[in-house]
Protein backbone atom coordinates (compact mmCIF):
# COMPACT_ATOMS: atom_id res chain seq x y z
CA UNK A 1 0.00 0.00 0.00
CA UNK A 2 1.24 3.50 -0.68
CA UNK A 3 0.87 5.08 3.09
CA UNK A 4 2.38 1.43 4.27
CA UNK A 5 -0.13 0.77 6.83
CA UNK A 6 0.49 -2.65 6.55
CA UNK A 7 0.33 -5.44 3.48
CA UNK A 8 -3.26 -5.87 1.06
CA UNK A 9 -4.11 -8.36 -0.28
CA UNK A 10 -7.81 -8.34 -2.38
CA UNK A 11 -8.70 -11.42 -3.84
CA UNK A 12 -12.08 -11.69 -6.37
CA UNK A 13 -13.84 -14.01 -4.19
CA UNK A 14 -13.25 -15.62 -0.83
CA UNK A 15 -12.63 -19.10 -2.28
CA UNK A 16 -9.39 -17.91 -3.89
CA UNK A 17 -8.97 -15.37 -0.40
CA UNK A 18 -9.17 -18.87 1.29
CA UNK A 19 -6.53 -20.30 -1.05
CA UNK A 20 -4.07 -17.46 -1.22
CA UNK A 21 -4.26 -17.12 2.66
CA UNK A 22 -3.58 -20.77 3.08
CA UNK A 23 -0.62 -21.17 0.82
CA UNK A 24 0.79 -18.13 2.76
CA UNK A 25 0.46 -19.76 6.23
CA UNK A 26 1.66 -22.63 5.23
CA UNK A 27 5.24 -20.75 3.79
CA UNK A 28 5.14 -19.23 7.26
CA UNK A 29 4.93 -22.36 8.99
CA UNK A 30 7.89 -23.74 6.80
CA UNK A 31 10.08 -21.18 7.39
CA UNK A 32 9.52 -21.28 10.92
CA UNK A 33 10.37 -25.45 11.27
CA UNK A 34 13.25 -24.73 8.73
CA UNK A 35 14.65 -21.78 11.90
CA UNK A 36 13.88 -23.48 14.73
CA UNK A 37 12.31 -27.22 13.90
CA UNK A 38 9.23 -26.59 15.49
CA UNK A 39 6.43 -24.24 14.32
CA UNK A 40 3.43 -22.04 16.44
CA UNK A 41 -0.35 -20.97 15.74
CA UNK A 42 -3.22 -19.54 17.23
CA UNK A 43 -6.17 -19.99 15.21
CA UNK A 44 -8.92 -17.99 15.78
CA UNK A 45 -12.65 -18.86 15.24
CA UNK A 46 -16.29 -17.75 13.79
CA UNK A 47 -17.25 -18.22 9.77
CA UNK A 48 -14.62 -16.81 7.95
CA UNK A 49 -11.97 -19.72 8.39
CA UNK A 50 -14.06 -22.63 7.52
CA UNK A 51 -13.28 -22.95 4.62
CA UNK A 52 -9.77 -21.85 5.22
CA UNK A 53 -8.91 -24.71 7.59
CA UNK A 54 -10.52 -26.70 4.81
CA UNK A 55 -7.56 -25.84 2.48
CA UNK A 56 -5.22 -26.00 4.78
CA UNK A 57 -6.19 -30.27 5.83
CA UNK A 58 -6.24 -30.51 2.22
CA UNK A 59 -2.52 -29.20 1.60
CA UNK A 60 -1.10 -32.71 2.71
CA UNK A 61 1.63 -30.58 4.77
CA UNK A 62 3.61 -32.13 7.45
CA UNK A 63 1.93 -31.02 10.84
CA UNK A 64 3.88 -33.15 13.06
CA UNK A 65 6.23 -30.32 14.16
CA UNK A 66 3.44 -27.09 14.27
CA UNK A 67 1.73 -26.56 18.00
CA UNK A 68 -1.68 -25.02 17.97
CA UNK A 69 -3.08 -22.58 20.19
CA UNK A 70 -5.80 -20.22 20.22
CA UNK A 71 -6.76 -16.82 20.16
CA UNK A 72 -9.83 -16.78 21.80
CA UNK A 73 -12.60 -19.20 22.68
CA UNK A 74 -16.07 -19.08 24.25
CA UNK A 75 -16.87 -20.56 27.27
CA UNK A 76 -19.34 -23.65 25.97
CA UNK A 77 -17.79 -27.24 25.94
CA UNK A 78 -15.60 -28.29 23.29
CA UNK A 79 -18.97 -30.31 21.05
CA UNK A 80 -21.00 -27.49 21.32
CA UNK A 81 -21.51 -25.56 17.89
CA UNK A 82 -19.85 -22.37 19.23
CA UNK A 83 -17.09 -23.54 20.07
CA UNK A 84 -14.05 -22.10 18.35
CA UNK A 85 -11.61 -25.78 18.78
CA UNK A 86 -14.77 -27.81 17.48
CA UNK A 87 -14.78 -25.50 14.30
CA UNK A 88 -10.83 -26.35 14.18
CA UNK A 89 -11.67 -29.62 15.18
CA UNK A 90 -13.76 -30.52 12.31
CA UNK A 91 -11.88 -28.92 9.39
CA UNK A 92 -8.65 -28.69 10.57
CA UNK A 93 -7.02 -30.90 13.50
CA UNK A 94 -8.72 -34.10 12.56
CA UNK A 95 -8.69 -34.28 8.81
CA UNK A 96 -5.26 -33.43 8.40
CA UNK A 97 -4.46 -35.80 11.76
CA UNK A 98 -2.46 -33.21 13.51
CA UNK A 99 -1.31 -35.38 16.84
CA UNK A 100 -2.89 -34.75 19.79
CA UNK A 101 0.00 -33.84 21.53
CA UNK A 102 0.47 -30.47 19.10
CA UNK A 103 -3.20 -29.06 20.29
CA UNK A 104 -3.52 -26.72 23.43
CA UNK A 105 -7.15 -25.55 23.45
CA UNK A 106 -8.73 -23.58 25.90
CA UNK A 107 -10.90 -25.51 28.20
CA UNK A 108 -13.82 -23.61 27.94
CA UNK A 109 -16.09 -25.69 30.01
CA UNK A 110 -14.26 -24.86 32.86
CA UNK A 111 -15.36 -21.64 35.10
CA UNK A 112 -13.82 -18.40 33.32
CA UNK A 113 -11.60 -17.24 35.34
CA UNK A 114 -9.99 -20.83 35.74
CA UNK A 115 -10.05 -21.26 32.09
CA UNK A 116 -8.14 -18.25 31.52
CA UNK A 117 -5.46 -19.69 34.74
CA UNK A 118 -5.21 -22.99 33.02
CA UNK A 119 -4.69 -21.29 29.39
CA UNK A 120 -1.82 -19.03 30.99
CA UNK A 121 0.19 -21.95 32.57
CA UNK A 122 0.02 -23.86 29.73
CA UNK A 123 0.93 -21.57 27.39
CA UNK A 124 3.90 -20.48 30.01
CA UNK A 125 5.07 -24.29 30.19
CA UNK A 126 5.70 -24.70 26.22
CA UNK A 127 7.25 -21.45 25.92
CA UNK A 128 9.44 -22.09 29.10
CA UNK A 129 8.15 -18.48 30.16
CA UNK A 130 9.34 -16.55 32.79
CA UNK A 131 7.79 -14.78 35.17
CA UNK A 132 7.05 -11.53 32.80
CA UNK A 133 7.99 -12.68 29.32
CA UNK A 134 5.28 -13.37 27.11
CA UNK A 135 5.28 -16.17 24.05
CA UNK A 136 6.01 -15.08 20.52
CA UNK A 137 3.94 -16.91 18.71
CA UNK A 138 5.31 -17.44 14.70
CA UNK A 139 1.91 -16.72 13.30
CA UNK A 140 -1.23 -15.41 14.81
CA UNK A 141 -4.40 -15.91 12.89
CA UNK A 142 -7.42 -13.02 13.39
CA UNK A 143 -10.73 -12.21 11.47
CA UNK A 144 -12.73 -8.55 12.47
CA UNK A 145 -15.88 -8.29 13.46
CA UNK A 146 -18.29 -5.77 12.14
CA UNK A 147 -17.80 -3.30 15.20
CA UNK A 148 -14.05 -3.72 14.69
CA UNK A 149 -13.18 -6.09 17.64
CA UNK A 150 -10.64 -8.87 16.94
CA UNK A 151 -10.06 -12.01 19.54
CA UNK A 152 -12.29 -11.37 21.90
CA UNK A 153 -11.63 -7.54 22.71
CA UNK A 154 -14.40 -5.54 21.85
CA UNK A 155 -14.80 -1.93 21.52
CA UNK A 156 -14.33 -0.46 25.40
CA UNK A 157 -12.86 -3.36 26.85
CA UNK A 158 -10.41 -2.37 29.41
CA UNK A 159 -8.12 -5.38 28.80
CA UNK A 160 -7.26 -3.12 25.21
CA UNK A 161 -4.90 -1.43 27.58
CA UNK A 162 -2.86 -4.60 28.98
CA UNK A 163 0.18 -5.31 27.48
CA UNK A 164 1.55 -7.27 30.10
CA UNK A 165 -0.79 -10.34 30.87
CA UNK A 166 -1.25 -13.30 28.34
CA UNK A 167 -4.70 -14.14 28.42
CA UNK A 168 -7.67 -13.41 30.38
CA UNK A 169 -11.60 -14.29 30.94
CA UNK A 170 -13.79 -11.52 29.81
CA UNK A 171 -17.59 -10.95 29.57
CA UNK A 172 -18.58 -9.52 26.54
CA UNK A 173 -22.22 -8.00 27.57
CA UNK A 174 -23.36 -7.43 24.47
CA UNK A 175 -23.37 -11.30 23.51
CA UNK A 176 -24.13 -11.93 27.21
CA UNK A 177 -21.22 -13.94 26.80
CA UNK A 178 -18.36 -15.40 29.35
CA UNK A 179 -14.74 -15.73 26.82
CA UNK A 180 -11.23 -16.53 27.37
CA UNK A 181 -8.67 -14.15 25.13
CA UNK A 182 -5.18 -13.61 24.49
CA UNK A 183 -4.45 -9.93 25.29
CA UNK A 184 -2.90 -7.45 23.17
CA UNK A 185 0.96 -8.24 24.45
CA UNK A 186 0.94 -11.16 22.90
CA UNK A 187 -0.66 -10.31 19.89
CA UNK A 188 1.71 -7.29 19.47
CA UNK A 189 4.67 -9.85 19.79
CA UNK A 190 3.85 -12.70 17.58
CA UNK A 191 6.08 -13.08 14.43
CA UNK A 192 3.30 -12.59 12.45
CA UNK A 193 0.15 -11.81 11.84
CA UNK A 194 -2.96 -12.62 9.33
CA UNK A 195 -5.95 -11.20 9.30
CA UNK A 196 -8.91 -12.34 7.23
CA UNK A 197 -12.06 -10.70 6.33
CA UNK A 198 -14.87 -11.46 3.55
CA UNK A 199 -18.31 -9.94 3.19
CA UNK A 200 -19.86 -6.24 2.66
CA UNK A 201 -20.28 -6.35 5.95
CA UNK A 202 -16.86 -6.09 6.95
CA UNK A 203 -15.81 -3.03 4.68
CA UNK A 204 -16.45 -0.12 6.97
CA UNK A 205 -14.86 -2.20 9.73
CA UNK A 206 -11.58 -2.75 7.37
CA UNK A 207 -11.65 0.52 6.72
CA UNK A 208 -11.69 2.07 10.08
CA UNK A 209 -8.87 -0.31 11.59
CA UNK A 210 -6.39 0.77 8.73
CA UNK A 211 -7.34 4.60 7.55
CA UNK A 212 -9.19 5.61 10.72
CA UNK A 213 -7.44 7.21 13.59
CA UNK A 214 -5.09 5.78 16.13
CA UNK A 215 -7.67 4.71 18.72
CA UNK A 216 -7.82 0.77 19.91
CA UNK A 217 -9.96 1.42 22.25
CA UNK A 218 -12.85 2.06 19.56
CA UNK A 219 -11.39 -0.19 17.02
CA UNK A 220 -9.64 -2.99 18.78
CA UNK A 221 -8.53 -4.76 15.78
CA UNK A 222 -5.90 -1.80 15.38
CA UNK A 223 -3.74 -4.31 17.62
CA UNK A 224 -0.95 -5.01 15.32
CA UNK A 225 -2.70 -4.84 12.96
CA UNK A 226 -0.91 -2.12 10.97
CA UNK A 227 2.78 -3.17 10.87
CA UNK A 228 3.61 -3.55 7.13
CA UNK A 229 6.50 -5.91 8.19
CA UNK A 230 4.82 -8.48 10.23
CA UNK A 231 1.06 -8.09 9.41
CA UNK A 232 -0.92 -9.80 6.21
CA UNK A 233 -4.72 -8.70 5.30
CA UNK A 234 -6.47 -11.31 3.59
CA UNK A 235 -9.93 -9.95 1.92
CA UNK A 236 -12.20 -10.25 -0.74
CA UNK A 237 -13.36 -7.76 -3.27
CA UNK A 238 -16.42 -7.11 -0.69
CA UNK A 239 -14.56 -6.42 2.78
CA UNK A 240 -11.88 -4.38 0.56
CA UNK A 241 -14.90 -2.22 -1.31
CA UNK A 242 -14.26 0.94 1.08
CA UNK A 243 -10.43 0.83 0.57
CA UNK A 244 -8.52 3.70 -0.97
CA UNK A 245 -8.11 2.16 -5.03
CA UNK A 246 -4.01 2.28 -3.93
CA UNK A 247 -4.61 -0.70 -2.06
CA UNK A 248 -6.26 -2.73 -4.41
CA UNK A 249 -2.91 -3.26 -6.72
CA UNK A 250 -1.22 -4.41 -3.74
CA UNK A 251 1.05 -6.98 -5.63
CA UNK A 252 1.43 -10.55 -4.39
CA UNK A 253 4.99 -10.91 -4.74
CA UNK A 254 5.25 -8.35 -2.58
CA UNK A 255 3.60 -10.41 0.53
CA UNK A 256 5.57 -13.19 -0.44
CA UNK A 257 9.05 -11.49 -0.57
CA UNK A 258 8.16 -9.62 2.92
CA UNK A 259 7.20 -13.50 3.97
CA UNK A 260 11.47 -14.17 3.74
CA UNK A 261 12.71 -11.25 5.47
CA UNK A 262 11.68 -12.50 8.97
Amino acid sequence: MSDNRALVRISKDREESARQCAAFILDRLRHAIAQRNIATIALSGGHTPKLLFSKLAASGFDWSHVHFFWVDERCVPPDSDESNYKLAQQTLLHPARVPNANIHRIRGEMPPEEAAAAYVEEIRNFFHLGPHELPVFDLIHRGIGADAHTASLFPGEPLIHDRAGIAAAVWVDKLKSHRVTLLPGVLWAARCTVIQAEGQDKAEPVYNVLYGPEDPLQYPCQIAARDPERTVWFLDQLAASKLPQSSLSEPASRTSASSQTR
